[in-house]
This record gives C-alpha cells, sequence and structure tokens, in this order.
C-alpha cells in the first residue's frame, strides 16, 4: 500500500503509538478520573479524618488498628490511600511505556516526538504531588481550601492525561492541518475554559456546602446560596457556547478539506447529553437538601463533562 493510501505508514512501518502503549495511557486517564470519584466517596461518607494522621493512618501504623476511634471510617479512607499507589505503578508504566516506544521509533527512523513522554511523566509528577496535598488536607483538619486544592489538581492531571492519550493517537506532529475556520476554533477554546470555571465554582460550592468530609471540619465562608446561583448562572453560559458551537458545525467546512466537522459535532452532541444529565442531577440535590448519592452522581458527571470537553480541541485538527 503506498504512503498516500496510508498516511500513519512510513516505509512499511506504523507511525502511530502501539495500541499496548496507548492502552496504558488511557488506563491511566480512567484511573486518575476514578479516584476523584472515590475521593468524592470517602467526603460522603464522612472518612476525610478516618485516618488522622499522614502518612501514617494512625500514629505508629500504617495500616488502620483495632484501638483507633475512628470506626469504619478508617478502612474508606485507606482504601483511598492504596488506589495512590495503583495510580503509581500505572504512572511509572506510562513513562516507561513512552520511552520504550521513542526507543522502537528510532530504531525505526521515525520521529522521536518527545512532547509524549513529556505528556506522560504527567502523572507521575501529579500523583506525587497529590500525596503530598492529601497529607497536607489530612493535617489542616480538612480545611475547605486544600481539599478544594486536591480536587483541583486532579482536573489539571486528567487534562494532562487526556493530551497524552490525544496526541498518542495521531500519527504524527507535524504537519497540523485545521479542520473547521478560525472562529470556531476560539469559540472551542472558550467552550474549554468556561467548562472550568464551571469545575472551579462547582469546588466552591461543595467547599460552602454541607458534605465536608468529617463533622469536625470547617466550612469555606461564603453563602452557599449565592455560591450555587453563580455556578447556575456559568453552567448557563457554558450551555449557550455549546448550543453556538453546534450551530456552528452545521454551517462551517474545514478550509482545508471542504468537509464538515463531523467528529466535532459528534463530541459536542455528546457533552451537550452529559452536560443536560448533570443540570438534572444538580438542581434535584439542590432542592432535595444535598443527598450523598446525588452528590456522588454530580462528582461523576463533573469528571465526565470535563473529560468529554477537553476531547474537543482534537477535534478541531489532524496531525501528521
Amino acid at each position: 500500500m503506498s504512503t498516500a493510501l496510508a498516511p500513519d505508514r512510513a516505509g512499511g512501518l506504523d507511525r502511530r503509538t502501539p495500541r499496548a502503549v496507548r492502552g496504558i495511557y488511557i488506563a491511566n486517564l480512567v484511573a486518575q478520573g476514578a479516584i476523584v470519584v472515590t475521593g468524592a466517596i470517602v467526603r460522603l461518607t464522612e472518612s476525610g479524618l478516618g485516618c488522622p494522621t499522614w502518612p501514617e493512618c494512625v500514629e505508629g501504623s500504617i495500616t488502620p488498628t483495632s484501638t483507633q476511634v475512628e470506626g469504619w471510617t478508617k478502612f474508606v479512607e485507606f482504601g483511598n490511600r492504596l488506589l495512590t499507589f495503583a495510580l503509581l505503578v500505572l504512572a511509572i508504566a506510562a513513562i516507561v511505556a513512552a520511552l520504550v516506544d521513542r526507543r522502537r521509533r528510532a530504531r525505526a527512523g521515525l520521529p522521536a516526538r518527545p512532547v509524549l513522554v513529556i505528556l506522560a511523566a504527567i502523572p507521575l509528577i501529579g500523583t506525587l504531588g497529590q500525596a503530598v496535598l492529601g497529607g497536607i488536607t489530612v493535617l489542616t483538619g480538612l480545611h475547605p481550601l486544600t481539599v478544594a486544592a486536591h480536587f483541583l489538581v486532579s482536573m489539571a492531571i486528567l487534562a494532562g492525561t487526556m493530551a497524552l492519550v490525544v496526541r498518542s493517537g495521531d500519527p504524527g506532529d507535524q504537519p497540523v492541518m485545521k479542520l473547521v475556520p478560525r472562529p470556531v476554533q476560539a469559540l472551542t477554546w472558550l467552550l474549554l475554559a468556561v467548562t472550568g470555571a464551571v469545575v472551579l465554582l462547582g469546588v466552591l460550592v461543595t467547599s460552602a456546602g454541607p458534605h465536608s468530609g468529617d463533622d469536625r471540619a470547617e466550612r469555606l465562608g461564603i453563602d452557599f446560596r449565592t455560591i450555587a446561583w453563580l455556578h447556575a448562572d456559568l453552567v448557563l453560559l457554558f450551555l449557550g457556547l455549546l448550543i453556538g458551537l453546534l450551530v456552528s458545525c452545521a454551517l462551517v467546512r474545514s478550509p482545508s478539506t471542504g468537509a464538515a466537522p463531523v467528529l466535532l459535532r459528534r463530541r459536542a452532541l455528546l457533552l451537550l447529553g452529559i452536560a443536560a444529565l448533570q443540570g438534572v442531577i444538580g438542581y434535584t440535590q439542590y432542592f432535595t437538601g444535598l443527598p450523598e448519592v446525588l452528590v456522588a452522581l454530580h462528582v461523576i458527571g463533573a469528571v465526565l463533562v470535563w473529560v468529554t470537553a477537553l476531547s474537543l480541541p482534537a477535534a478541531l485538527r489532524t496531525r501528521g
């Protein structure tokens, strides 16, 4: 098959990241999202101080002890801590896989793509940083600002890991071909920025709400209703931008190929569906007194909205 018919191959060699290597990257993305959810479970079960010290669970013991006064919550918190080690193993595997793939490419005479090695370091750096920040969170008695920072760092790690997954799916880094006009590109990036702001305000809503992770923890000194309304208003802006993006996808064509941005439209529709469900959950939990199950579902929805929004920029172009 000629190169013209198979742009992902060069001299008979596959330019794409091997499936097994990319599978490790995807596993990191899933695991980073999962620990956000388990962290929410720790909070909703008031297990945040189930292990009152760090890095030990209780003074003199890494693991929970029968003499602890924390009861069953110590196992919930300790289980969440154990998941950090699973993330650490996956993060190390990502770096090793990236280096092995780089060596494969060098032997085949293909471009090195150092960006993949750099992005592969994000899960490890982020996980180590989260371990330290988690310890600070416990030692400060679950102060709402440290808890919020803990969540927001997870969102940043998800962004970096998503970039790794996306870029590893490209056959190369150059050339870059734009699939939509500049105004649609700008609208997409604006939508992503607003999505990040929605997540940030959502964290502040939680920090002011009743679910502190432990009944001894203080809450953020802002009016809960006011911050919740601001969060809802920003969600409406997010939805307006998303609908605008969908309308744009129906009207524009690629300046390079003349084709409609089908992939961008599909991902935007998926984001709209997730966001609509997330909105239903959000309003329901607000008017029913923030029941724990709905709050947990809302956290899952927040992760899905963020990851799906992060997939939009990749539909704006092709690489390699």
